[in-house]
């Protein structure tokens, strides 16, 4: 299976050292699963507040989306994955992403290189921009994402509510391939 980005192009100050972020196979799914559920519990990363099982995400290896995971000695440490935007056809080039790093491996940049990863692979696949909704104080993902190139180009207001507060979510996205020119 082809390495996407090593270490060495990834992270900050060398701070993710001997990482590999590849494509995601079956059997990553349960680091996966961990790695998201962990990121549903804090309540710092989605409005989803029921953990996913390894069954919901079974198709994602095999359905034609993008998706990378991030590994260090074996160990799967985060994911990125980009899925449809929109049914519509004039999305068709547009993907709509989600990237968790595993609490013990944060801090390291896994963040950033998963996000390039993610990039590379979705152009790969078509795409011509990914987007995304963080959290408005989730900063160490609005980090992530800017270290990876990505802009913010918005604020939507209490776009929803998680445990019956209100949340603000950045939408950030990212050109990608001839669109970035």
């Amino acid at each position: 299976m082809e390495e996407l980005v090593r270490s060495s192009d990834a992270g900050a100050a060398g701070r993710s050292d001997g990482v590999q972020v590849r494509p995601a196979v079956a059997d990553d799914l349960t680091a996966v699963v961990e790695a998201y559920n962990a990121g549903i519990s804090e309540r710092v990363a989605t409005f989803e507040t029921q953990p996913r099982t390894v069954a919901e995400l079974a198709d994602w290896p095999h359905d034609g989306q993008p998706f990378v995971v991030a590994e260090l000695d074996g160990a799967v440490l985060g994911w990125a994955r980009a899925g449809r935007y929109s049914d519509r056809c004039v999305y068709e080039g547009v993907g709509e992403h989600a990237v968790y790093v595993h609490p013990r491996a944060r801090g390291r940049g896994l963040g950033r290189a998963l996000l390039l990863a993610l990039c590379e692979e979705s152009e790969r696949h078509g795409l011509y921009k990914l987007t995304s909704r963080v959290f408005s104080d989730n900063q160490a993902s609005l980090a992530a994402h800017r270290a990876a190139g990505f802009v913010e180009v918005g604020v939507q207001r209490r776009h929803g509510k998680l445990d019956g507060a209100w949340k603000d979510c950045v939408l950030v996205e990212r050109l990608l391939g001839p669109a970035a020119q």
